[in-house]
């Protein structure tokens, strides 16, 4: 039987959706885009053009999820890397937008470069455990011309051949993203079919549908563009100061662009892509190690879930800490467990430090993390021939199970996790080998990967 974590009873679930359409429905959200209010307009919700204010009727929001599709395949490059969302399984996407890059040589903390970003990609192309692109690195010294963002996306496909999950910042991009699609991978039938690129899409909290990353999508419409929504209320600054309640605002941003989305264009591809935070109570800055994120991330999961929607959640590998280290990998390691136990669609896999710092011996630890929590989702097995009664009456009292021939097949057919990553022989073994830490292992294992052959592309 597969573990599965519920962190909100069947009662206190029914209410998240009951209290957020009250909230959508008489105090609704601020939608700054024209076109969307116009759209929404148009398919019965109230608005108040003066204050952009916009209410959504709980019929409406009814029928918007409806609309979404609940199971579609999310199209890769690379043969045999196409991504079915919410059959059940669970892939690792590699969290994004960090500022600085952790130098593995020398410990000091950099401004990211395309060279960062570049060996990041490759790096997470490498890396089986994780399917979907996010931008690891934010280059600070890459421009912000439509030239540069064609030079990044001939990069992007260039040096990754799995899924792509991105943002188009300004609607003026959204023609030349369409351009390089078609010359990547087809006709527009073709990416209308396979969907290989997904589009991330961040409302603002509380409550605000902003306008320039909405009227990029919108540009994408009739596409069949999957859309990604990732509300991120933290709790105590841009989200209420309790846990429910924050999952209840995120659950309504959530919904208002749903509604939207559908309104644009009914049937679009929708990911109920939740990431709400907390804030540190002795600082006021963003906790990323703080417990609180992976409850949070594991009731976004069972809200997800309760829509039917394919689920994106966050949560793995979220620490504190500034350098890889105990901390950062018990943090990372608790908040990792909870969503994988609830099981999304897509896991946001970290590889950052303190929220802002790529640290790619992290991003090594991080996945063998996901690798043990997702054995332990896997559970008991159960079937009949995992029973071995026979075995035991065939051993009998004080006997040894060591050398039966279903003690190899079970550890040839997953019954136990081998470790890809640590420490796990004697003293004297580790000894021996010069005694090296497990940041040092996994620097091994990044520069062996980097090293290796480049997977191929279909």
């Amino acid at each position: 039987m597969r573990t599965f974590l519920q962190v909100l009873s069947e009662d206190e679930r029914a209410q998240v959706p009951d209290r957020s359409l009250r909230i959508l429905d008489k105090t609704g959200v601020r939608v700054d885009t024209d076109r969307g209010r116009q759209a929404l307009g148009e398919v019965g919700a109230r608005v108040d053009e003066s204050t952009k204010i916009v209410c959504c009727p709980r019929a409406l929001v009814g029928e918007s999820l409806e609309l979404a599709p609940k199971e579609f395949t999310l199209g890769a490059r690379r043969k045999g890397w196409d991504l079915h969302m919410n059959p059940g399984d669970c892939t690792l996407l590699a969290d994004g937008e960090a500022i600085y890059v952790l130098d593995s040589e020398t410990g000091d903390r950099r401004l990211g470069t395309p060279a960062h970003w570049l060996v990041a990609t490759r790096l997470i192309d490498a890396l089986d455990e994780i399917g979907v692109y996010w931008g690891m690195v934010a280059a600070t010294d890459r421009g912000d011309t439509v030239p540069d963002y064609v030079a990044y996306l001939r990069d992007l496909f260039g040096n990754f051949s799995k899924h792509v999950q991105d943002a188009i910042l300004r609607p003026e991009l959204a023609p030349r993203l369409l351009e390089v699609l078609q010359v990547v991978f087809g006709a527009k039938d073709t990416i209308r079919r396979e969907h290989p690129l997904s589009f991330l899409l961040c409302p603002h909290s509380p409550l605000v549908i902003e306008d320039t990353p909405t009227d990029a999508y919108l540009e994408v419409v009739g596409w069949d563009i999957t859309v990604a929504v990732m509300t991120t209320p933290t709790m105590g600054a841009t989200g209420p100061a309790s846990l429910i309640s924050t999952t209840v605002l995120a659950n309504c941003q959530m919904l208002a662009t749903l509604v939207l989305v559908q309104a644009a264009w009914p049937g679009a591809l929708f990911m109920y892509a939740s990431a709400p935070g907390v804030i540190d109570p002795r600082s006021g800055r963003y906790a990323g190690g703080a417990m609180e994120v992976a409850l949070l991330s594991a009731a976004a999961i069972q809200m997800g879930r309760f829509y039917g929607l394919p689920v994106e959640a966050a949560g793995m590998g979220s620490t504190d800490q500034q350098i890889p280290s105990i901390q950062a990998s018990y943090e990372g390691a608790l908040n990792g467990l909870l969503p994988t136990l609830s099981w999304p669609g897509i896991l946001v896999g970290r590889g950052l430090l303190g929220a802002m710092t790529l640290s790619l011996e992290q991003l090594l630890i991080d996945v063998e993390v996901f690798r043990m929590c997702r054995r332990i989702h896997e559970g008991i097995c159960t079937d009949t021939g995992d029973w071995l009664e026979d075995v035991i009456a065939a051993v009998g009292p004080s006997g040894t199970y060591i050398g039966e021939r279903s003690t190899a097949m079970s550890v040839h057919g997953g019954e136990w996790y081998i470790n890809r990553l640590g420490m796990h022989d004697a003293f004297e073994d580790w000894d021996a080998a010069g005694r090296p830490t497990l940041v040092e292992e996994a620097l091994g294992m990044v520069n062996q990967m980097l090293a290796g052959p480049r997977a191929v592309a279909a």
